[in-house]
């Protein structure tokens, strides 16, 4: 199924606003009022994103990407992380809760200019990568204190296309 990217600004959400710790979300309930979420330990941050509601909200995906912004070359950069899903207990909503992120990884071009930027670079979170579109409920993430969570909207094209029978 082709998928596109839905510009963010579109629905009134902004990018950076996820990768910052989270302010009191305007026209958002407070996050203990949907559920019990347990406070962040100690050098931990609760990141949460409130998704607006949509029409067809099985068409959507939210992408998560978590990484830092770092200095960096004109190489390609990676990080792995060490996520875990976790259950917050009598009420089945899920969580996450990044333990650690590896120090990051590059190719090993040469650089001519030299120069240095920065850049968000992500972690591989595999399998928790791609979410439920649900703005019912937030998707939370505690995160150490320096990490940096961000996302990306999806939306399913409308055409259904058939399998090719061979």
């Amino acid at each position: 199924m082709k998928m596109k990217a839905i510009l963010l600004s579109a629905l009134c959400v902004t990018v950076s606003a996820c990768a910052q710790q989270p302010k009191k979300a305007e026209g958002h309930p407070q996050l203990e009022s949907v559920a019990p979420y347990p406070a962040a330990e100690k050098g931990q941050v609760r990141q949460v994103i409130w998704l607006p509601q949509q029409q067809n909200e099985e068409s959507y995906k939210v992408e998560l990407l978590i990484g830092k912004t770092l200095e960096v070359d004109c190489n390609q950069h990676l990080m792995g992380a060490q996520i875990e899903q976790q259950t917050l207990n009598g009420w089945g909503y899920d969580y996450y809760v990044v333990k650690s992120l590896t120090p990051p990884a590059s190719t090993r071009m040469a650089c001519i200019n030299g120069s240095k930027h920065q850049a968000f670079i992500t972690a591989n979170i595999g399998a928790h990568s791609l979410q439920r579109y649900n703005s019912k409920l937030p998707i939370v993430v505690y995160t150490p204190a320096d990490v940096q969570v961000k996302y990306r909207l999806w939306q399913a094209d409308s055409a259904v296309n058939d399998a090719v029978t061979q």
